[in-house]
């Protein structure tokens, strides 16, 4: 069904990690650290990869930030601790989950499948706001007519708000919808999210209005 690297050096908790991803029907790519595992992305097409944080040579949020130079992928980055700094650092850098050690394989598998299932592409029209073009059908957003590269999340953030303008959504809210209710984190998730997204936008994310103890709305004067 997809192609999935799992980047951790743990053999055992790579094996089990594989054993369940095979058996959701995945094909699973293996790397011991974070050099491995840019060797592999760069020459192999990869459709989510799962990465641990704690590596020798080069660390997950090292490998996380150099992989969004190359790919949208999904990534799960997995974290022996609990904190909430190490899971912002990663989701600024590009992550779209997280799973804290010890944890379910089977959530793990439930929570790929259903990365797969949001950045797998569907047919659609252009979508247009300002000087934003999405083309949902490849996961493509266009700037001023120039492509830019935005990270799973981000492009999820901002498809979201343009299909619903005006609308006032709270941060409980695009956390439920964009990262599901299972989600390990907390609001200030979707915080860093539109403010990179902002950034990428340039003068283009004034349209994401920030309304003070309500959320956010996407709003596009004529």
């Amino acid at each position: 069904m997809a192609n999935i690297l799992i980047v951790e050096d743990e053999k055992n908790m790579q094996e089990i990690i594989a054993e369940y991803m095979r058996r959701g029907g995945h094909t699973c790519f293996m790397a011991d650290d974070g050099v491995d595992a840019l060797m592999v992305l760069k020459n192999n097409p990869m459709d989510l990869m799962i990465l641990d944080i704690m590596m020798p040579h080069l660390d997950g949020f090292s490998v996380c930030k150099m992989a969004r130079e190359m790919s949208s992928l999904p990534i799960i980055m997995l974290t022996a601790k609990s904190g909430e700094d190490d899971k912002l650092k990663g989701y600024n850098l590009g992550a779209d989950d997280y799973m804290t050690k010890p944890f379910s394989p089977k959530v793990l598998l439930a929570k790929a499948n259903a990365l797969l299932r949001r950045s797998s592409p569907l047919p659609a029209d252009t979508v247009n706001a300002g000087k934003i073009s999405i083309i949902p059908a490849a996961h493509q957003v266009f700037l001023d007519g120039h492509e830019i590269v935005l990270t799973h999340k981000e492009y999820e953030l901002l498809s979201f708000f343009m299909a619903n303008p005006g609308q006032i959504f709270s941060r409980e809210q695009l956390l439920n919808r964009i990262w599901g209710y299972d989600f390990e984190g907390t609001n200030r998730t979707v915080d860093t999210h539109i403010k990179t997204l902002r950034q990428k936008l340039g003068s283009e994310g004034k349209h994401i209005v920030t309304l003070i103890r309500s959320g956010y709305k996407f709003e596009v004067t004529v």
